[in-house]
């Protein structure tokens, strides 16, 4: 009952920032936890960043301190602000919403669609 559109990546030089959204339907958005995940080619799916319904937050070790999750409830939103990107954080991310605040991605039910990030050097 959740549906999830990404938005906000693209071409972005090392060192850069940028902003990614997650826009949900549905009325009970708030009582979601929302995940940020991504993949990179011939890689598995990593998870990145999760807010849960009380927002707490708990990101990636490889992107602790560089990257940002918040949630809008009022706007049935979630971000990822991204700062300091690399090389290495190149990949399609993909928000994704489920009832399990942890960093599998097997706890998630609904994903959105993905966008993808390219971090040149």
């Amino acid at each position: 009952q959740v549906q999830l559109v990404e938005s906000g990546g693209g071409l972005v030089q090392a060192g850069g920032s940028l902003k990614l959204s997650c826009a949900a339907s549905g009325r009970t958005f708030s009582t979601y936890v929302m995940g940020w995940f991504r993949q990179a080619p011939g890689k598995e799916r990593e998870f990145v960043a999760v807010v849960g319904w009380r927002a707490s937050t708990s990101y990636a070790d490889s992107v602790q301190g560089r990257f940002t999750i918040s949630r809008d409830n009022a706007k049935n939103t979630v971000y990822l602000q991204m700062n300091s990107l690399k090389p290495e954080d190149t990949a399609v991310y993909y928000c994704a919403a489920g009832r399990q605040y942890q960093r599998y991605s097997s706890a998630y039910d609904y994903w959105g669609q993905g966008t993808q990030v390219t971090v040149s050097s």
